[in-house]
């Protein structure tokens, strides 16, 4: 809280969202929306079909990895997980069998916890519940249920990107390795500069997610843009484990609704937007050290292990690549990283 930088990209975040909101209100918003509804026209015409098309994509892009469970990072030697993995996208193009495959993101989940600690898998949890809870929705014959299922999958994504931006204050540390080796990334900044920054980012674009129908578009391409330009340096195993993150994204671009539906006349007014993301800076940083205490005590917050407790497992050689609580993952000759 005493970074300088911190309270600098927020307050540049908290600017930037208060101007698309004018925008918003005035002649231009209707203008802005339309553009955008005609750059998305080809993906919003048929949101549901691209969501569903692109999720099934991504469980089988995953299969095709091997050897992990949600995402790239958490590794398994269980083949048969693949198995699921390639199960959940047939799922996911029958709409019968729709809320099977939400069940099955819900049960990937629940076994990685045989290899993974909570804490860590808590930065996977709301964007499996987000598309689970739209796979469960979408064929629904209850118009009322269905109608929330853009709004879940939305949620469920801004929830996650938040969550995960935090890592950024609590560890930064583990994000050194790679800035030292890709400085490009920083665009010149200092380190200690740049990491805040790129978690202020993170969080506050997620934040926006949540916000008005302007705000929440923006906010979506510009992380577009972002997550785009990382394929560059990371390849196709980053593109796969953004996959899916990016998929709802451009959903959330595409995505015609107007409406507000949490909060409308609160969102609706300027002065509730420092409001609204102090509440969040509260609630998701009161949360996360508040879980991480819980569960380890005061030393965690250090991010270093402590006897056979750490809070990712990330092996020290390679500070972005998870070891799970059991070994797997880590290098042939680093044997069990903490």
């Amino acid at each position: 809280m005493a970074d300088p930088w911190f309270w600098a990209g927020i307050l540049l975040a908290a600017l930037f969202f208060v101007a698309a909101r004018l925008i918003e209100a005035s002649r231009s918003g209707s203008g802005i929306h339309a553009g955008l509804d005609r750059l998305s026209a080809p993906v919003g015409h048929r949101l549901d079909d691209y969501v569903r098309v692109t999720v099934g994509a991504f469980f089988v892009a995953i299969f095709s990895v091997g050897g992990v469970y949600l995402t790239p990072d958490l590794k398994t030697p269980a083949e048969w997980v693949s198995w699921l993995q390639l199960l959940i996208a047939g799922c996911i193009f029958f709409r019968r069998t729709m809320p099977l495959a939400g069940a099955g993101i819900i049960l990937l989940w629940v076994l990685a916890l045989r290899d993974y600690d909570l804490f860590h898998l808590f930065d996977y949890l709301a964007l499996g519940l987000g598309v689970a809870g739209y796979l469960v929705l979408e064929p629904s014959k209850n118009e009322a249920w269905r109608s929330h299922r853009f709004e879940v999958l939305r949620w469920g994504l801004a929830v996650a990107l938040m969550w995960s931006s935090l890592e950024k204050f609590a560890f930064p540390g583990w994000f050194y390795p790679l800035v030292l080796e890709k400085p490009f990334l920083t665009f010149g900044m200092p380190r200690d500069v740049f990491i805040p920054m790129a978690g202020v980012a993170e969080f506050t674009m997620g934040f926006g997610l949540l916000w008005t129908p302007l705000i929440r578009r923006l906010s979506a391409a510009a992380l577009i843009v972002i997550f785009t330009a990382a394929v560059w340096p990371f390849g196709r195993i980053d593109l796969i484990g953004h996959g899916l993150i990016m998929a709802v994204l451009v959903a959330v671009v595409a995505d015609r609704c107007r409406q507000t539906r949490l909060l409308p006349r609160f969102k609706s007014a300027v002065p509730a937007i420092p409001a609204g993301l102090a509440m969040a800076v509260a609630v998701f940083m009161g949360s996360y050290w508040g879980l991480h205490r819980a569960f380890y005590g005061s030393e965690g917050f250090t991010g270093v292990a402590s006897g056979d407790q750490a809070t990712h497992s990330h092996s020290p050689e390679y500070p972005h690549g998870p070891v799970s609580d059991t070994g797997i993952g880590a290098p042939p000759t680093a044997g069990r990283s903490q």
